[in-house]
């Protein structure tokens, strides 16, 4: 087959390549569990891990782009529990796992969305990772609410301020990739005497 071109199974988003590839798990983990610090401490229960699932599926093969999601959740855990006062009671902590459920869910999702839109353009490829990994997301905690309650939290006000909310990280964390690189690339030219 001499036609035949296959896409690698992982093809990242190449304006979100801030670093050499080698680097890109580190830098990866770093960015994202960063930013799941930051709106965790900020936003509590509404971090948005549909945008960290784009930008980690975009950046990595999907097992590493898993375990970094699975970090940012840790994270958001760790402030929820250990600074934010979250109750502990088996209702939360099940709660808890119900949203790293739904991260790791929407990583997932996001991959195939990315790896077949990407030759349209990174924004047609996060956008619609973002639409993709942002509705799996909802719709599995959307699952867990016969067992664990709050339904309330799925009014379609919340649910579009979420996403939302989710499109301006995606945004935010673009925009600090293309510094980071800009800033990368500066370095690497030889210094002009």
């Amino acid at each position: 087959m001499p036609n035949d071109i296959r896409k690698p199974a992982h093809a990242p988003v190449r304006s979100l390549i801030a670093v050499e590839p080698r680097f890109a798990l580190s830098f990866c983990v770093v960015l994202l569990t960063g930013a799941s610090a930051l709106a965790s401490l900020v936003f509590a229960c509404a971090t948005p891990f549909a945008a960290y699932a784009v930008v980690a599926g975009a950046m990595l093969p999907l097992p590493p782009a898993l375990a970094v999601v699975a970090a940012t959740w840790l994270v958001n855990q760790a402030i929820g529990f250990g600074v934010l006062g979250y109750p502990h009671d088996p209702n939360a902590l099940y709660w808890g796992l119900a949203i790293g459920t739904a991260a790791l869910l929407a990583t997932a999702a996001s991959k195939p969305v990315l790896r077949s839109l990407t030759r349209f353009g990174a924004a047609a490829a996060l956008g619609s990772a973002l639409i993709c990994a942002y509705a799996v997301y909802e719709l599995a905690l959307l699952a867990f609410t016969p067992a664990l309650g709050g339904t309330g939290g799925f009014a379609l006000s919340i649910v579009g301020r979420l996403f939302v909310l989710n499109a301006l990280w995606l945004i935010a964390l673009f925009a600090v990739c293309a510094v980071i690189r800009l800033i990368a690339g500066v370095r690497r030219r030889p210094a002009l005497s």
